[in-house]
């Protein structure tokens, strides 16, 4: 009579392991936020950090990089440096998510929102 209840363990299961997935995505989230990365440029004299997610925490120039005439190479630097933050930022963000979905025995290319 009851024959066809067998893959309610299965589910319960599932469903366990989805909640399992949602805490760890949910700490991951938190890690990514604080979790900070180092982006430079013009050989170290601009630096910008970032955390893993995106978000420009601190800007590093070196003085002797000021001067009037040059002013437009400073610019550059600067963004070139928040660039490379950035970049660090996602890349590190999808190392994260990669380490996350073996460990969970998903596929390593499998796409997560964020």
């Amino acid at each position: 009579m009851l024959k066809g209840l067998g893959g309610l363990g299965d589910m319960a299961k599932m469903m366990k392991t989805a909640q399992e997935m949602q805490g760890k995505m949910a700490q991951l989230q938190e890690d990514l936020a604080t979790l900070e990365v180092t982006g430079e440029s013009g050989a170290g004299l601009v630096k910008a950090v970032a955390t893993a997610k995106g978000e420009l925490k601190a800007l590093d120039i070196d003085p002797s990089i000021f001067n009037s005439d040059d002013k437009e190479v400073v610019e550059d630097l600067i963004l070139a440096a928040i660039k490379d933050a950035q970049s660090k930022a996602q890349e590190r963000s999808q190392e994260e998510m990669q380490k996350l979905t073996s460990e969970m025995g998903l596929p390593a290319d499998m796409k997560m929102p964020f």
